[in-house]
């Protein structure tokens, strides 16, 4: 990214000469061209070197003939359990830097099922508060109950938040579970394996997502969703106004010409009623 158009205008702001616009453009592109054949700009270059993960507008054109799966790379996903102990919780955290962890559950049949995703920031918090921790590994009977305040789940805009040691925990601490099921995602963004890793890209570009389950692709559909199916509602909301307006229109109609009708009708009878008596 580089400024060429807000340069070009401080240029002609400062000489106050139209006539150098065009050798002001010409020096610009040149220079422009000159500067992305040997690095990139400056917000690039200090985007790397701060480790933020900025994508560019266009993906590479290697990443056509790839996959999602490809993409992951031989990386091994670190997942947690729905009812999690807190020593694990806390190994974990210390072990890596990943900010977001896929929680999963197991059926009746002991089929792994992922269950949604739990971010980084949202762990610390419970460990920090502590008052969600259970003696007991199984599912909390009452476990929609939040007992958190949301704006605790909100990371300080000035601050860089919780960090693993900040947080203090005893021995009996670290021996209690954790029920995640009340504070994941439960609809995270998931792609097939075999998906182009072009589409991931724009999906990351287009909607600011930070994770993607890569999962194997399913064996059956549950249904299809299409755009009319959206707007369904809008069109019946739509429907209704029209009869509404309809039939207002319609209720108004005939009392607006009675009394239109009784009011030119009421002059005429008079004037006939003064010439019969003039003439009597």
């Amino acid at each position: 990214m580089r400024m060429t158009v807000s340069l070009c205008v401080i240029m002609v702001e400062i000489t106050n000469n139209l006539k150098l616009l065009p050798l002001i453009m010409l020096v610009l592109l040149i220079s422009k061209a000159v500067g992305d054949a040997f690095n990139e700009g400056l917000y690039e270059e200090q985007a790397r070197l701060r480790g933020i993960p900025l994508l560019e507008s266009r993906p590479k054109y290697r990443m056509r003939k790839m996959t999602a799966k490809e993409g992951c790379g031989s990386q091994k996903v670190i997942s947690l359990p729905r009812v999690v102990k807190v020593s694990d919780v806390a190994s974990i955290l210390r072990s890596n830097k990943h900010n977001g962890f896929p929680v999963i559950d197991h059926t009746r049949n002991g089929e792994t099922l992922v269950i949604g995703l739990m971010l980084r920031s949202h762990l610390l918090v419970l460990l920090h508060s502590k008052v969600d921790f259970q003696h007991s590994p199984l599912p909390c009977e009452g476990s929609g109950i939040i007992r958190h305040n949301f704006n605790e789940f909100v990371k300080p805009a000035t601050s860089r938040g919780l960090s693993i040691d900040d947080i203090h925990l005893s021995s009996d601490d670290l021996e209690m579970y954790i029920d995640l099921a009340p504070f994941l995602n439960p609809s995270p963004y998931v792609v097939p394996e075999d998906m182009s890793l072009t589409k991931v890209y724009n999906l990351f570009r287009q909607l600011g997502l930070r994770h993607i389950f890569v999962v194997p692709r399913t064996s059956h559909v549950i249904g299809l969703i299409t755009r009319k199916d959206l707007l369904i509602e809008e069109e019946n909301e739509d429907l209704d106004t029209v009869e509404l307006q309809s039939t207002s229109v319609r209720g108004r109609r005939p009392d607006r010409r009675v009394n239109g009708t009784a009011d030119m009708e009421d002059p005429l009878l008079n004037d006939l009623l003064v010439q019969n008596r003039t003439s009597s």
